[in-house]
């Protein structure tokens, strides 16, 4: 690890709490792919984060899936639809934003051109990896105290059925109340390969941009601009 590097990691343990993590897999978790490409291309290998993002998706999903056996009274539907929400990248990414991990995200510099700091998919990988960099390093207890930490209200909220995750109705709903319209969602542009596509598409009310989502899925970055734009059409009409 260069200077930079090893910057980043030990803020990221400051913002974690965890002070004996494994450094190099924890350098790894914060490695997008931009920025390993980009070394690996002037003779440096470093791993992405991809392999401990894909692990920290499947230990998320054991650890919810078990917190919720133990402590609800739940059918299984309701453990599967719980588990989905709190997993999603909208709620992944909730989480990071708090804790602020994508100030120390490792992007090439196109990358962090076009924003990735405040890219969903980005940001919700890098929880998960980070995740799955806890789990190797210190195995599934700790990981586990982790993830409920702060993940914890969005399973309530969820058990709950509070946790709005339907934006696009949400904002319909907002738009038709105030002003009798629908809003509109215009696909910007697409980037990367067709197995790997991300979607940029902004949701349009009355001809003017109130937000703009980026997501793996055209879905998802609908019900990223729609949550944008609620939160913008809300304080326009205060």
């Amino acid at each position: 690890m260069n200077e930079f590097e090893k910057y980043n990691v030990d803020k990221i343990k400051e913002i974690i709490g965890i002070e004996n993590i494994d450094e190099e897999l924890l350098f790894e978790a914060l490695c997008h792919s931009s920025y390993s490409n980009d070394y690996t291309s002037k003779g440096r290998k470093i791993n992405s984060n991809e392999r401990l993002e894909f692990l920290g998706d499947s230990v998320l999903n054991l650890i919810i899936a078990e917190h919720l056996y133990k402590n609800y009274d739940l059918n299984e539907g309701d453990m599967a639809r719980v588990r989905a929400t709190v997993g999603s990248e909208l709620i992944l990414f909730e989480a990071a934003k708090k804790l602020g991990l994508g100030n120390y995200i490792l992007l090439s510099k196109n990358e962090e051109k076009y924003g990735g700091r405040e890219k969903h998919s980005i940001i919700s990988d890098l929880f998960e990896a980070i995740l799955g960099a806890i789990y190797l390093s210190l195995g599934f207890e700790m990981a586990k105290k982790f993830a409920l930490k702060h993940l914890n209200e969005y399973i309530e909220l969820s058990i709950k059925g509070k946790l709005f995750l339907d934006y696009k109705t949400r904002l319909q709903e907002l738009t038709q109340k105030d002003l009798k319209i629908r809003p509109e969602y215009k696909l910007v542009r697409q980037d990367g390969p067709p197995h790997n596509r991300t979607f940029v598409i902004d949701a349009i009310i009355n001809g003017k941009v109130y937000g703009r989502g980026i997501g793996k899925s055209k879905k998802i970055a609908e019900q990223l601009a729609a949550k944008e734009a609620c939160e913008r059409f809300s304080d326009d009409n205060e």
